[in-house]
């Protein structure tokens, strides 16, 4: 028997509902990916933690820029488009910078300095899950110890969300409009 992962359809076991609750939602709303993550009562509770809180010690923008760029290094545009549609104008992105995101090679001309340092960073950790000494050396000039730990722990999260939306196949959520869907990464 093969188990294709998939969203777990309702009606949701109690306790698979009593922990889906706990996820964002919107009108009653749980994102595909989320309901795939029901898959496992385990998964569900531990596989992926919510690094997106107020208590954050990085600002929206620094963690959407993380984020969409590592969604985007693996190609996952069910995830990139989630992001891209929902907090791109909230982290002030131009158009350009949101389809910038998907590119191999930043253009420092769309993006400040440090960004351009976070975005190289982030890129070598999805790359090599690492730093070179000269990125490194920045990266440790531009963020405290905690805000490295927690760029560090998107990287991982947004890793283990880009595989889970991948493998299962996620399409993109009704909302990410036919403009956020043309930027979106695709597989090479």
């Amino acid at each position: 028997m093969t188990h294709h992962l998939s969203p777990l359809p309702e009606p949701w076991p109690e306790d698979i509902a009593r922990l889906l609750s706990a996820y964002p939602s919107s009108d009653g709303y749980i994102l595909s990916l989320f309901r795939t993550f029901a898959n496992s009562r385990r998964f569900l509770k531990k596989g992926v933690p919510n690094l997106l809180d107020r208590d954050s010690p990085l600002d929206l923008r620094t963690r959407e820029i993380v984020i969409l760029r590592v969604t985007a290094n693996l190609h996952c545009a069910y995830e990139w488009g989630v992001h891209a549609a929902i907090f791109a104008k909230a982290a002030k992105f131009t158009p350009e910078q949101v389809a910038a995101t998907t590119q191999p090679d930043i253009d420092p001309a769309l993006w400040p300095p440090g960004e351009v340092r976070l975005i190289r960073a982030v890129d070598e950790v999805c790359r090599n899950a690492a730093l070179s000494p000269a990125v490194r050396a920045t990266f440790e000039e531009d963020w405290s110890a905690e805000q490295q730990l927690e760029i560090l722990a998107l990287c991982g999260a947004y890793h283990t969300v880009s595989f889970v939306a991948n493998i299962a196949g996620l399409p993109h959520e009704a909302f990410v409009g036919p403009d956020i869907q043309a930027l979106a990464p695709t597989r090479p």
